[in-house]
């Protein structure tokens, strides 16, 4: 299992929509969500994915499309959390809609490069 020690942030820009994703320990989840809602005012969507221990040795899992269609983006998230083997990490996209419609594949596969590119990054 990895996980992450500080924040990583990258952009993706697919049909004039952005995604910019963050990558950080999961313990600093509410404070970075609550700097990015504020960084990012008129972004659309703040979806994220999280993975970490409890305080019994098991893994608790999170995830959160806030608003996009059910499944298209928060569960995509954490399968490449899960898939890269991250643990105690936690990952934040924010979007801002470029006007174009990408379908629910589209959007399955916007946000699953935004968090395999942050890890590539990490």
């Amino acid at each position: 299992m990895k996980f992450v020690t500080q924040e990583y942030i990258t952009t993706v820009e697919i049909k004039k929509s952005k995604f910019i994703a963050s990558l950080f320990p999961f313990d600093d989840f509410d404070r970075v969500m609550t700097r990015l809602k504020k960084e990012h005012p008129k972004a659309r969507h703040h979806v994220y994915a999280y993975r970490h221990f409890n305080e019994f040795d098991q893994v608790v899992e999170n995830c959160s499309d806030d608003g996009e269609p059910k499944g298209t983006s928060g569960k995509p998230s954490l399968k490449v959390l899960a898939g890269q083997g991250l643990i105690n990490s936690a990952v934040i996209i924010v979007r801002y809609f470029g006007g174009v419609k990408l379908g629910t594949g589209g959007l399955v596969r916007a946000y699953s490069d935004a968090v395999n590119q942050v890890i590539s990054e990490s």
